[in-house]
């Protein structure tokens, strides 16, 4: 079926307004790396549309492609043909219920704006990303996401209390009820967590929320190696439990691109940066000096304690420039990987020497979430524009060999899409493969949903 006869088709089954006039801003990803073609993008207003859109997809074979804010970095919300399916317009903040700690939203709502429904009953959502201003749960969900915070309060896996689902034949499994606690079988709502949209379209989702935080402390610390970051990261667990909420790495080269690029003073000269953030429920005065008392006495002495909020907002102003001032060295290679914590510096030592023997004039920013042992690993060629994708599979076999060597993984917190699905079989054995193949055999056996997404060509 043509493009122009899909958009017929699709124009009689739904709402006017659900099928914008203008394309355009839904066809390029984040980084116009990839752009969708021979499609109709179709914003449905209900669970309802979604299920029309999808029986009639079915129905006529067509691809079917979930879009939410379109923030990935790994091709998996582009289409090749068929319906673009963008998830914005369901928006709407469904419930909240203080006894039972939850908040039900529908998928297309604007991470920051669940954020601010928590804080204004007094509660907390502690998904934190760079792009929460524009990313969408259901993206979020969908992948899988992890952030800032997840060494308190966990990645998007375990936020999630319920979900509402379409099918690829168009039926809805929904159970979006705020239970704890539910051991009737298999628990469904984890095979659609970090599926990508390959499985089914997410609509709703019930999520967990926690109490405000009423104190919080932040230091920006320099050691000079990531063995002695380790270190820190040990005492600060031992020592403040569950109240170490972020313990982000940063390279001495990606501060020098955030400073300048913020225009912001770096807190301290090292070789390489830790920005804490300690956070508690009780509005208690003692946590920035507990926590400095604990890095002075135990020799961590180059550090710079927040003594205001305006100080602290600078300090993750740095951390959180970074991806942005990177941009000015031009187009970069990107990884995103985790591996354990403690095999991390000597990936990070031996990975930039096997690099630079191959590419001499490389760039290497590094930063990301050393407190649960991921990383951003970026990559930089000479050349400013596309022309360095010609060597990013050269540069993917380097890193992801000594990711792989060190029991590490490809993909930490933006998924597989399709830049990395053909690395998955370096992380996952034929058995594996084999069943997630009949999973999704089993739910979508025409191969309609995100065709060409996470799993490997065979």
């Amino acid at each position: 079926m043509n493009v122009s006869v899909l958009r017929q088709h699709l124009t009689h089954l739904l709402h006017a307004h659900e099928l914008p006039q203008d394309d355009a801003p839904f066809l390029w990803d984040q980084r116009k790396r990839y752009h969708s073609e021979n499609v109709v993008v179709v914003l449905p207003e209900s669970v309802a549309s979604v299920q029309k859109i999808v029986r009639f997809c079915a129905e006529h074979q067509i691809c079917i492609t979930p879009q939410g804010g379109n923030t990935g970095l790994v091709g998996g919300a582009y289409a090749q043909s068929g319906v673009l399916l963008n998830l914005s317009k369901l928006n709407k903040i469904l419930d909240i219920s203080l006894p039972n700690q939850s908040m039900t939203v529908q998928a297309g709502c604007v991470l920051a704006d669940i954020q601010a429904a928590a804080q204004q009953v007094n509660r907390f959502f502690p998904l934190s990303l760079a792009s929460e201003g524009s990313c969408q749960i259901g993206g979020n969900i969908a992948c899988n996401a992890g952030g800032l915070n997840v060494v308190r309060y966990g990645t998007m896996r375990d936020l999630v209390l319920g979900l509402e689902i379409v099918l690829p034949d168009g039926s809805l499994m929904s159970h979006l009820t705020p239970l704890h606690k539910n051991t009737t079988g298999y628990d469904l709502r984890h095979l659609f967590i970090g599926s990508e949209g390959t499985l089914g379209i997410i609509t709703a989702a019930t999520l967990k929320l926690f109490a405000a935080p009423k104190a919080n402390a932040t230091a920006w610390v320099g050691v000079n190696s990531i063995d002695k970051a380790i270190q820190l990261l040990i005492l600060l667990q031992g020592t403040f439990a569950e109240r170490l909420c972020s313990f982000e790495l940063i390279s001495d080269f990606a501060l020098q691109l955030s400073a300048k690029f913020s225009q912001l003073a770096k807190p301290l000269q090292s070789s390489w940066h830790i920005l804490i953030e300690l956070t508690d429920s009780l509005a208690r005065e003692d946590l920035g000096d507990l926590l400095a008392e604990t890095l002075f006495t135990n020799g961590f002495e180059q550090a710079v304690l927040a003594q205001s909020q305006q100080e602290s907002q600078h300090f993750w102003r740095l951390r959180e420039n970074i991806s942005a001032a990177q941009r000015n060295l031009g187009v970069s290679i990107k990884h995103d990987i985790a591996l354990p914590i403690d095999n991390i510096a000597d990936f990070v030592h031996t990975c930039e020497k096997a690099l630079r023997q191959t590419f001499s004039d490389i760039e290497i920013v590094v930063f990301g979430h050393l407190g649960d042992g991921s990383l951003h690993y970026n990559t930089f060629l000479p050349c400013k524009d596309n022309t360095a994708y010609q060597q990013e599979q050269a540069i993917n076999e380097i890193v992801y060999q000594h990711v792989l060597a060190r029991q590490g993984t490809i993909a930490a917190e933006h998924g597989i899409g399709c830049l990395k699905n053909q690395w998955l079989s370096s992380v996952r054995n034929e058995h594996e493969l084999a069943l997630m193949r009949a999973i999704k055999q089993t739910l979508d056996p025409h191969q309609l949903f995100n065709r060409g997404k996470l799993l490997p060509k065979q």
